[in-house]
């Protein structure tokens, strides 16, 4: 085998294997009301067909967002609820491929007639890759997926690609919030956002770190996290367009 086609291979082989998805798509089955919802009302609220213009994809509603925010995982939905519905001039994309948290999410859409959520219900990496530069004003992380085993660490959605497109994604001082309970995770999302070189981390002092972030709702990941003993870590950081290693 020629050496060129050898590299292109192992090139192919690389990009299938960046797209395996490892989390869980569904757990239990879900209830009758549960299913309608997915069935009827997730495809009205869906981005995904909207990904490189998504403010368009508000416009069944004639509304016209001030600015977009993502969060990335958001498991039941708790938090982006919590903040659609405190903030109605703002649209919300949330993403997340579990299909029991996406239906619990759309209970809640429903539930506080919340106009400002559009929903991703698969990988967010094939969202993030078609969006347009500087469109979201703020991208949330929260609780993601440890993967614990050092050999499941490249699983782990904080990493240098993915920072890229988070980087594009946000406006000039627009703003990243990370939150784990991990202290392993929080110290490789600190190396990879330092080395990456587009992110201020905007902490005033020592303790910042303990301080939810503003409208903070305890999701049940967290609950369960503070029952087990963990001391959840919260993390903010600014967008910068100058590009260099290290924070300032």
């Amino acid at each position: 085998m020629s050496k060129k086609l050898k590299t292109n291979q192992e090139s192919v082989q690389n990009d299938l294997v960046r797209r395996v998805f490892y989390g869980r798509r569904q757990g239990h089955k879900l209830h009758p009301k549960q299913a309608r919802l997915v069935e009827g009302f997730l495809p009205e609220i869906r981005i995904t067909d909207f990904a490189a213009e998504p403010m368009r994809a508000f416009e069944v509603n004639k509304f016209a967002p001030e600015n977009l925010v993502m969060e990335i995982g958001f498991g039941g939905g708790e938090h982006l609820a919590a903040q659609a519905e405190a903030k109605p001039h703002i649209g919300f994309i949330g993403c997340e491929p579990f299909l029991n948290g996406v239906a619990k999410l759309l209970n809640r859409i429903q539930q506080y007639n919340l106009q400002n959520i559009r929903i991703h219900d698969e990988d967010a990496r094939d969202l993030i890759e078609l969006m347009p530069d500087n469109c979201l004003a703020g991208i949330y992380l929260l609780y993601p997926d440890p993967w614990p085993k050092k050999k499941h660490h490249k699983r782990r959605f904080v990493n240098s690609e993915n920072l890229h497109h988070l980087h594009r994604l946000l406006q000039p001082d627009g703003m990243f919030y990370f939150a784990s309970d991990i202290p392993d995770y929080v110290s490789w999302a600190l190396m990879h956002l330092r080395d990456h070189g587009g992110f201020d981390w905007r902490a005033g002092e020592a303790t910042d770190w303990k301080r939810p972030f503003e409208g903070w709702v305890r999701t049940r990941y967290e609950e369960k996290a503070l029952a087990a003993g963990r001391t959840p870590t919260y993390l903010r950081f600014q967008q910068r367009a100058n590009i260099r290693p290290g924070f300032l």
